[in-house]
């Protein structure tokens, strides 16, 4: 099997997986799409509903759905900009602070228990490598303009991009 198939099929699984158990547990109060648009405003807050629309992937239609239940549930409010009544801004309840806080720590415990069965150096590793597949790391040979290669030393080439090296095994 082709190792971006391989890596594929375990991506999926892993993220429905993921997906799965954080809709389970963070039920009924909650939805994963939910958390990730109160997480936004824990960040970003107050926002304007098409502020969402880029970090959602979605459309302005389902915005607006996904935040009228929201309202609905106490999690968010909606108030027009007193200047410009055409803005509408969105910002978290109590509730929606509380929920946010709450979907965060599910998440982390489910990751959590995904990590454990590896070690710690393993784990930082992990993470590393998928920070450089996203294209949210720089390795030594991108900072030195390419002239090293990742893989020159096949799997150990990579373990020797980690910033913080610990003996460790899975």
């Amino acid at each position: 099997m082709e190792i971006e198939v391989e890596f594929v099929k375990i991506w999926l699984k892993l993220s429905k997986d993921w997906h799965t158990q954080m809709e389970a547990e963070l039920a009924p109060g909650l939805t994963a799409g939910q958390l990730q648009v109160l997480e936004l405003l824990q960040a970003f807050e107050p926002m304007k509903p098409s502020e969402l629309i880029p970090h959602l992937e979605t459309t302005p239609a389902a915005v607006t759905t996904l935040l009228d239940r929201m309202e609905r549930n106490g999690l968010v409010k909606r108030v027009r900009d007193a200047q410009d009544r055409r803005i509408v801004w969105v910002s978290m309840t109590d509730t929606g602070r509380a929920e946010v806080e709450r979907g965060l720590k599910i998440r982390s415990e489910i990751v959590g228990r995904s990590l454990e069965r590896l070690s710690a150096h393993n784990r930082q590793l992990l993470v590393y490598l998928i920070g450089k597949v996203a294209g949210t790391r720089e390795s030594p040979a991108d900072r030195n303009g390419g002239a090293e290669k990742d893989a020159a030393d096949g799997e150990g080439a990579a373990e020797a991009d980690v910033p913080e090296r610990r003996s460790a095994t899975a």
